[in-house]
């Protein structure tokens, strides 16, 4: 590879990074608005609920064939639509009316996100060897963490009352994100990834023959437990961490802090986990250690109850353990016997086609078991033993570690 090509690869991957931070930074504008749109269209609790949760759930039924399509037509064509599609979508929010017409512009968000969260691993999957594939996910993965992290920092305090309300910041970011994906399409021309495999075609045999190798494969069923758990244990403890402490006796102010704390240590393990997996080329090691991390950090997390300093360690424990793993999802399938960079999309479609599953049952458990018990200590050792299941499953993965 030249020089050249080389440093337009770095471009690409940033540009993908940023790619991700706007399409986070889109779907989160809505929780982050969540109240004055419920107030504007006189949506109930549950329409509410629906509304946030609608995004994760269009992944379910949508990942496998997203992923199956980008391995066709390239990561270029797949993160540019995606855009475009939330963007538009997004936008399209901005004059919404009424829950229907809301909730369908929502899960047309949903559409195009899929575009960017399997188009970037099959980019990273066609511009890095596999032994770089842990650092270049952790770039994408850190834009990611910006955007979510934005739409509640920047979107709701700055832009809101600077634009004029919930209706022009959906407007104008939905806007911005389609004027990016013409700054990416421009910008990437010169990148050398693989367009597509040209032998793969939109064929119901050709694409049923590429879903059997995925789902065939036992390390790809392993990394599906994984994803799950993964999901789980993020979503479940993202969702109800604030209200946890606010439980606890926590003003609420210092209780939305903790949040900070998690994505804080998120960023930690994101920026080491991986990126140390590459270079001792430990990847069963890095996904056993960050399962352990969100047991471990977890239980601290149930057992102090007062201590409000110890707990926060346990969360940037668990924050360093799902970070570190979030990577790898992605990374992982570069290096498994049968996927490799041309299924890529496929397999991480397939693994977020049935790890959001989990992204739903793990915030519905912790609730749930709270109504049932009276406690929050039920929904958290859900979340531990999904911390377990990661590990477990990461302890029998073969086949990627050279």
């Amino acid at each position: 590879m030249t020089r050249s090509a080389n440093r337009w690869n770095h471009v690409a991957l940033v540009l993908g990074a940023a790619s991700y931070a706007c399409l986070l930074f889109v779907w989160f504008l809505l929780p982050a608005f969540l109240s004055p749109v419920i107030a504007d269209l006189s949506l109930s609790n549950w329409q509410a609920g629906v509304l946030v949760g609608a995004v994760p759930l269009t992944y379910i039924p949508l990942s496998l064939l997203s992923g199956l399509a980008i391995d066709r037509v390239g990561p270029r064509l797949g993160v540019g639509l995606g855009l475009s599609i939330f963007g538009l979508a997004g936008a399209g929010r901005s004059v919404a009316a009424d829950f229907p017409s809301l909730l369908a512009c929502t899960l047309l968000v949903g559409v195009g996100a899929t575009g960017i969260t399997f188009g970037l691993p099959k980019l990273v999957a066609d511009l890095f060897p596999p032994e770089r594939t842990g650092s270049a996910s952790t770039v994408y993965v850190l834009g990611s963490y910006a955007g979510s992290a934005g739409a509640f920092a920047v979107g709701r305090p700055l832009l809101g009352p600077a634009l004029g309300g919930w209706r022009p910041t959906f407007l104008y970011t939905g806007l911005a994100a389609v004027a990016f994906a013409l700054v990416w399409g421009l910008a990437t021309a010169r990148i050398e990834p693989r367009s597509g495999d040209e032998s793969r075609t939109f064929s119901l045999g050709s694409l049923r023959e590429d879903a059997d190798r995925v789902l065939s494969n036992p390390a790809m069923l392993l990394l599906v437990v994984v994803g799950t758990a993964y999901l789980s244990a993020s979503h479940g403890l993202q969702g109800w961490l604030v209200t946890l402490f606010e439980a606890r006796g926590v003003r609420p102010a210092l209780a939305g802090l903790t949040t900070t704390v998690l994505v804080a240590g998120q960023v930690v393990g994101a920026l080491s986990l991986p990126p140390l997996s590459d270079r001792l080329s430990a990847r069963r090691p890095a996904v056993v250690l960050s399962g352990m991390l969100v047991t471990g950090g977890t239980l601290v997390l149930l057992v102090a109850e007062s201590a409000l300093v110890i707990a926060a360690l346990g969360i940037v424990a668990v924050g360093i353990g799902l970070g570190g793993v979030g990577p790898l999802l992605r990374a992982i399938p570069v290096e498994l016997e049968g996927i490799g960079p041309g299924l890529t999309a496929t397999a991480v479609g397939f693994v977020f086609a049935v790890g959001e599953l989990g992204g739903f049952l793990g915030p519905f458990l912790v609730g749930s078991l709270r109504d049932l018990t009276g406690s929050f200590a039920p929904g958290l050792t859900v979340i531990a033993l999904a911390g377990i299941a990661i590990a477990a499953a990461g302890w029998r993965m073969t086949g990627v570690d050279s």
